[in-house]
């Protein structure tokens, strides 16, 4: 079971670094005002979102403590992320404040999973 978790874990640091590898990609096309939302960035949260709820089944599946406040904060602003990304996917550009807060909460969520033990 522990390798199971650990190709899930794997997939899930993919879909992040998809996410976040999607918004760095479009940094400099930010500051001209040109930035849009790529299928990369798209995919790489419903990579998270799917992994993620498998890994909280798979971690429950073998009696292991989970913190539920973290996970849900987690999940709400994953949401969020999926949400924009998904409106916004087919626009040509994207305002700054909008793609920034993407890139914000993409980074937000990271240090949530890393430093809340």
């Amino acid at each position: 079971m522990d390798v199971v978790t650990n190709i899930f874990v794997g997939l899930h640091i993919v879909g992040i670094a998809s996410l976040l590898g999607g918004f760095l990609t479009q940094m400099k096309a930010m500051s001209a005002g040109t930035a849009r939302f790529v299928p990369a960035m798209l995919h790489g949260a419903l990579t998270m979102l799917v992994t993620g709820i498998v890994l909280v089944g798979l971690n429950q599946a073998q009696d292991h403590t989970l913190n539920n406040i973290k996970i849900g904060i987690k999940m709400a602003v994953l949401v969020v992320i999926l949400a924009l990304v998904y409106v916004k996917r087919d626009e040509e550009t994207v305002a700054k404040p909008l793609f920034g807060a993407v890139g914000g909460l993409t980074v937000a969520n990271i240090f949530i999973a890393v430093l809340w033990t």
